[in-house]
């Protein structure tokens, strides 16, 4: 395990603009979204829709973590992120979404999910996640992938290689008429084998118009979730591994969440949807 010292919070840059002529989602000025009453299956359209979306979602992404490396900050990468999507007349999911005041989430190390991008500065060693979302054409797309920095521990890099292998056979796991809860008992079940921790209070959801739509999907094998896979359907699929406890605790920004010993943890994620025979990703650079 590194023995990194643990994340403090950073310094706060100016709310990047948007310029006015991009759409913004409905929640932005706002204290919370309006709550989704659409369906779960969406059609052709709404689909294509969201192949474009969650394209650009991944190019940000991309463009972002070829810029991870010792000495960097978090918010340089949200810049980029950031400049991407308003380049290709997309907004920032994230920013402004319930008061979330950058355009992509950071998560650096014990940083279970939902960090803001700050001052704070890579160093040799650190694993970083990078959580992106756009909206464009009305719909969501959203992704997320850790990455090292540097020279990684072997520990952290197994955590890494394996949280995304889990994430893949998830994947594979997706089927019409299978309950959602297969998701998260294939997620867990290859977690146990290295006794990694599952995060089971944030999940994968529903996306389409809505950035969370409602529907949940556990990462880990939650006999409620037995909604029913069916053609159309789009959600996220994102575990969280921990080496440690899944519990965690929540930093005074009421945003980043970070895991209760202190101990790392990694997250991929991808968005889909469900077709006859299986499942196809739609965050693919």
């Amino acid at each position: 395990m590194s023995g990194q010292s643990l994340l403090v919070p950073g310094k706060l840059s100016p709310t990047r603009p948007v310029p006015a002529s991009i759409p913004r989602p409905e929640y932005v000025g706002k204290p919370g979204p309006t709550p989704y009453t659409g369906p779960e299956v969406q059609d052709a359209e709404t689909i294509e829709k969201m192949r474009d979306a969650s394209r650009i979602a991944a190019r940000a992404m991309e463009a972002a973590a070829a810029a991870v490396a010792p000495g960097v900050t978090t918010d340089e990468l949200d810049r980029i992120a950031h400049a991407y999507m308003v380049d290709h007349h997309a907004y920032p999911s994230d920013l402004g979404y319930r008061g979330f005041p950058k355009s992509l989430c950071t998560s650096v190390n014990e940083v279970i999910c939902h960090g803001i991008p700050d001052s704070t500065v890579l160093r040799d060693g650190d694993i970083v996640n990078l959580d992106v979302t756009a909206y464009i054409h009305g719909v969501h797309g959203d992704c997320n992938a850790t990455y090292f920095v540097g020279d990684v521990d072997e520990e952290s890099r197994l955590l890494v290689e394996r949280t995304r292998e889990s994430l893949d056979r998830a994947i594979k796991a997706v089927r019409p008429g299978r309950q959602i809860n297969v998701i998260g008992r294939v997620i867990e079940s290859y977690a146990k084998r290295f006794g990694y921790g599952v995060v089971r209070d944030f999940t994968g959801h529903g996306i389409n118009t809505s950035f969370h739509s409602g529907l949940i999907i556990p990462h880990y094998d939650d006999p409620r979730a037995t909604t029913v896979m069916r053609p159309g359907m789009t959600f996220t699929i994102e575990p969280m591994l921990t080496l440690g406890t899944h519990e965690y605790d929540i930093w005074d920004d009421g945003w980043t969440v970070v895991t209760k010993d202190r101990r790392r943890t990694a997250q991929f994620e991808h968005t889909l949807v469900v077709t006859a025979d299986g499942a196809e990703v739609l965050t693919l650079p």
